[in-house]
């Protein structure tokens, strides 16, 4: 009894500690891989107006009022956002860059470059000194200064051709230009850390492309120049158009999920609430200051994913727990069932029921309490970093419970005489009104919780209405009645069970009865002569072997869901193309990769981007335009049905003739049938709508419609035959194997390029890209809360493997000593040891054949009732992924039905293998001593 309740107590007190566990890493997580872009908070304020005095202005941006205006600003922000001092970083830029005025300067394009003169400080704790010295200002700096001092990267003085001494010049308002003195080149020290990252500039240049309409684009410069914090007053007397700047990294370590509505808070009432009103104080940043961050929408995220996964893992947390409480259960009336002739005697010896009832309770608290406590403490040491409350609530309810369930059952069972030698057995036991009663309000139960989970899914309340109730994932969105569907399946499926389990003993014990060997019909009727108690048992089992289903079922969904993600990432099992804008694969690369290890086809078609739609009803067309595939049908629509993306019958393209081509040119009047995108299908309408593209112009008719297809998995598309298309040099190869060998793929068509690009017939200077579907499928990694979930749904699953285990070896041992006894006293009979074996196991197989069966079908339809309200999206993907997945249902996994029930089976057999090996050791004289009561 101590092992099973310290086993019980310390997985209640460990799931709600894992719950805060994964929850609490799950944000900070979130937080820490977000880009330093949108995690920190950026307080900025423009400059005073003219209005101020000069030497107020320049004074406002000096090193000793940003520093100051920092402090106010930490000291300022409301619980919990802390700031991470040694990633935060502030100072004075110019909002809008300036441009580099000196000829020899580096101008791709003609095009000077761009530069931002930033005065940020503590660039001595950041950096490592490679050249020269950190700038400095050595006297008063003003607007009208004529030289100040900065330092660059090593990247950047490489890129603009920088050295120390260099003088770079930039305009000036009101005033000459400005001339930048270069003291010093430096290296990040922490180039991720927010304090370089935040502005990708300040550590590496970058080649931006002028927005115009030549081909190619032009293209320049854009790199930061770092000026000393007391140089910052120069810029107010630049075209650069200065701002003040405070980056708040936020700092995690203290941070906790249960935080998350308070963070949320905090962040709206910064960036536009009573705390920004505070910022814009005088004595802090001034009336101008303004807020902006992507916190916000990343605590959503968090969230949202919270209240998306909390309800599907309280499945789990609910169906083991009504295991374990009913195994306990089991283990109580086990106890009451061996003391029944000591507690008859004192009963009738004139004991009251209760004070028989605290004697239990203090005999069983002696074991039950410590024993609580060491699975606590368990608990606390293997799962840190979490509440202590919820743990020690789970574990008090498990000691509870195990403390209660031997009195309740002795009470009950003793509260009037009993007289000896009544059968109490499953085939004539009949149901009393209260019982039927009580089944009854079960099954009402039941049935509303799975049509309340099909009909608005898995979350509570909120989830259902679209409300946010402040505490995602927490108690409010977790609607414990629609969570404890499949436990109340099982009740109701133990129930029904239980009814009809002695019909088919009857029937076949008839026949068994006429049969020459007396074995089968003697374990039928042991079997019928079973205690009414056989319910727990078979309870126990049903739901443990549902919750596994359920389980099972969910983990091999996610897996599942990633594959299908993996998929639509690649199209295929391997994409091969040419980095840049559509460009043409080189003659005979398909035949190189046909013959490459593990490839089984390659399915080569021409895809363009951002084609132009035509203007629809209203007279707007698309801005970004959509994608174009020209295919080959039959290879194409073979590839579709292998990959399940939008599969096609390859007559719905069907070439119209004369590839395209009419009196030596393109020809716009022809109408070529084509599969389309939902989106795309709405805009083209039913009639022909002309299209104009690289690969020539024409018509197009919608003939078929898909959502996705492999060419183009997760865009708009178009697809036609590329047969009738003027310009049809495939551009992409899809490949398809279900062993590729990726390395060897790679040096394919590397050493294809090579080979290529000497003879003339060249990829053009353009790298290849191969994307395999198996490292697109690696890249789907868990988060900590998925990981968490996933954790506790294996946990779940093994779990009650144990507890189903506990309970059948406990249903076996309460009518143990009555089956050594009557095995013993048939061999006086002339009983062989065989014969022994086979009644043994024949009289457990009815029970055992009935709980593996019965569980693999209530677990199947628990699965197949409940799979409309789970979508396992957000357990599969994260928020920030751009896979367009359309959903990921639950569905039945038949490892996780089958398996279970075939392990009930085995164990049931081999239990009463052992015990019928056991009872042959024991001979017969100790069995059959006289007086004996068994």
């Amino acid at each position: 009894m101590a092992v099973l309740v310290v086993l019980t107590a310390y997985l209640a007190a460990a799931f709600p500690r894992s719950v805060d566990a994964y929850e609490t890493n799950g944000l900070r997580h979130d937080i820490r891989t977000a880009t330093a872009a949108e995690s920190v908070l950026e307080v900025t304020s423009a400059p005073p107006g003219l209005g101020m005095p000069q030497p107020e202005r320049e004074k406002t941006l000096r090193a000793a009022w940003v520093t100051q205006a920092q402090r106010n600003i930490t000291r300022s922000l409301p619980a919990p956002i802390r700031a991470d001092d040694g990633s935060s970083a502030y100072g004075v830029r110019t909002s809008e860059p300036v441009e580099g005025t000196d000829p020899w300067l580096p101008a791709p394009d003609s095009l000077p470059p761009m530069l931002t003169l930033a005065a940020q400080a503590v660039l001595d704790r950041h950096s490592t000194l490679r050249e020269g010295r950190l700038p400095r200002a050595d006297g008063p700096v003003t607007a009208v200064t004529g030289e100040v001092e900065a330092a660059v990267t090593a990247e950047t003085a490489k890129s603009l051709r920088l050295k120390v001494g260099s003088v770079v010049h930039v305009p000036g308002v009101d005033r000459d230009e400005l001339g930048v003195r270069i003291t010093g080149i430096i290296a990040p020290r922490q180039p991720d850390n927010s304090y370089w990252s935040v502005e990708t500039t300040l550590g590496s240049p970058a080649l931006v492309t002028k927005p115009t309409n030549d081909r190619p684009q032009p293209r320049y410069w854009r790199a930061s120049l770092l000026l000393a914090p007391d140089a910052a007053p120069v810029l107010l007397g630049t075209t650069g158009e200065p701002r003040l700047y405070w980056r708040i990294a936020p700092d995690t370590t203290a941070l906790t999920a249960r935080d998350a509505p308070q963070l949320a808070s905090g962040i709206a009432s910064l960036e536009n609430g009573p705390e920004l009103t505070e910022l814009r104080a005088p004595t802090v940043v001034g009336p101008a200051a303004v807020v902006a961050t992507g916190l916000d929408e990343i605590v959503a995220g968090h969230r949202s994913m919270r209240a998306a996964i909390a309800p599907v893992v309280a499945v789990a947390a609910l169906g083991i727990g009504a295991v374990a409480g009913v195994v306990l259960v089991m283990a109580g009336g086990l106890t009451a069932a061996r003391r029944r002739s000591e507690l008859a005697l004192l009963r009738s010896r004139g004991g009251s029921l209760p004070g028989i009832g605290g004697r239990l309770l203090a005999e069983t608290a002696v074991i039950v309490v410590p024993a609580a406590a060491v699975g606590l403490l368990l608990a606390v040491l293997t799962v840190p970093e979490a509440r202590l409350g919820p743990a020690v609530a789970a574990a008090g309810g498990a000691a509870l419970l195990a403390c209660a369930a031997l009195p309740v059952r002795a009470v009950v069972a003793h509260r009037r005489p009993q007289a000896r030698g009544g059968r109490e057995d499953l085939v004539r036991a009949r149901p009393s009104r209260r019982r039927t009663i009580a089944e009854l309000t079960l099954l009402a139960l039941a049935v509303g919780a799975v049509v309340a989970l099909r009909r608005r899914g898995a979350g509570g309340p909120a989830d259902a209405a679209g409300v946010d109730l402040g505490d995602a994932g927490g108690a409010g969105d977790v609607d414990y009645l629609v969570s404890s569907a499949p436990v109340l399946a099982g009740l109701i499926a133990a129930l029904v069970l239980v009814r009809l389990y002695p019909l088919p003993l009857r029937l076949a014990g008839r026949p068994a009865g006429r049969l020459r060997g007396a074995v089968g019909f003697l374990s039928l009727a042991r079997a019928g002569r079973a205690p009414t108690s056989g319910a727990l048992p078979l309870l126990a089992l049903l739901i443990a072997l549902t919750t596994a289903a359920f389980g099972g079922s969910v983990l091999a969904g996610i897996d599942g869901a990633r594959e299908r993600a993996a998929v639509l990432a690649t199209g295929a099992d391997a994409r091969i193309s040419l980095v840049g804008s559509s460009p043409v694969l080189p003659d005979g690369l398909a035949e190189a990769v046909r013959k490459s290890a593990g490839v089984r086809d390659v399915t080569a078609v021409r895809v363009e981007y951002g084609v132009p739609l035509p203007s629809d009803s209203k007279g707007f067309r698309t801005a970004l335009g959509v994608t174009m595939i020209g295919v080959e049908p039959k290879a194409y629509a073979r590839l579709a049905r292998e990959t399940g993306l939008g599969e096609f019958p390859a007559a719905g393209l069907r070439s119209v003739g004369g590839g395209g081509v009419r009196d030596g040119g393109s020809d716009p009047g022809r109408v070529l049938p084509a599969i389309a995108s939902p989106a795309v299908a709405e805009r083209l309408g039913d009639g022909p709508r002309d299209i104009q593209s690289a690969a020539g112009d024409f018509k197009v008719r919608v003939a078929e419609v898909r959502r996705h297809t492999p060419a183009s998995p997760s865009d708009d598309y178009l697809l036609v035959n590329a047969a009738d298309l003027t310009q049809r040099a495939p551009t992409t190869l899809l490949v398809t194997g279900a062993k590729l060998d990726g390395e060897a793929l790679r040096r394919t068509v590397t050493g294809f390029g090579e080979r290529a690009g000497g003879t003339g017939g060249g990829t053009g200077g353009a790298p290849f890209s191969v994307k395999l579907r198996t490292e697109e499928r690696k890249t789907f990694v868990n988060t900590p809360m998925q990981e968490g979930a996933e954790r506790i749904y294996a946990a779940a699953i093994a779990a009650g493997a144990g507890y189903a285990l506990l309970a059948l070896l406990l249903s076996l041992s309460q009518t143990a000593p009555e089956r050594v006894t009557l095995l013993a006293r048939l061999r006086t009979m002339g009983l062989t040891k065989r014969q022994g074996r086979q009644l043994l196991g024949l009289e457990v197989l009815p029970q055992a054949l009935l709980a593996a069966v019965g569980g693999a079908f209530v677990g199947w339809a628990t699965v197949v009732l409940l799979a409309p309200g789970v979508d396992l999206v957000r357990l599969a993907l994260t928020t920030t992924s751009d896979i367009p997945l359309d959903g990921a249902p639950l569905r039945a996994d038949a490892w996780s039905l089958v398996l279970p029930a075939v392990g009930v089976l085995a164990l049931a057999a081999a239990v009463s293998v052992v015990q019928a090996w056991w009872a042959g050791r024991q001979g017969s004289i100790s069995e059959l001593r006289a007086g004996d009561s068994r």
